[in-house]
């Protein structure tokens, strides 16, 4: 991917964006994200599923066992349940790391294809969850696509 082609770049990001909205509508696929802000992007860009927040004052032991207890290790079709979505930042990855293997150390399985995925190819614009609603209007057209296709599909 050229990382000069912004369009391109665009696209993809909004493709992860919207197979991750998909899910979170769909099968309750949670969105794990670092703070209020980052959450309010998110459902800026049209997520209405669950949408947790790491930083609401609880300690990380607290917020691992909540998490493990909602969403449990894996769907029945042997999926992961949430993914990770934290800044792409030498902090968020961090937390990334520390929550991540907390996490695993329940067997539960984690998703990060849509950070990843972000990091990629929001680099230049944004390094930051709560940036993305911000590009509402540059993703959104490549997030409803995949809603097209998928209904195109059915």
């Amino acid at each position: 991917m050229d990382p000069t082609n912004t369009i391109e770049r665009f696209q993809s990001a909004g493709k992860a964006l919207g197979e991750a909205r998909y899910r979170n509508r769909e099968e309750g696929f949670a969105i794990i994200v670092e703070g209020p802000r980052d959450k309010a992007a998110l459902v800026r860009l049209g997520f209405v599923g669950p949408i947790e927040v790491v930083n609401r004052g609880w300690g990380m032991d607290r917020l691992v066992a909540y998490l493990y207890e909602t969403y449990g290790t894996r769907t029945s079709d042997r999926r992961s349940t949430m993914t990770l979505l934290m800044d792409w930042d030498r902090t968020g990855g961090r937390l990334q790391l520390n929550l991540r293997r907390r996490l695993e150390s329940f067997d539960v399985m984690i998703d990060e294809d849509l950070r990843k995925n972000l990091m990629k190819t929001l680099k230049p614009e944004t390094r930051v969850v709560e940036s993305l609603g911000g590009l509402a209007g540059a993703l959104a057209p490549h997030m409803d696509m995949e809603a097209i296709i998928r209904q195109d599909e059915e």
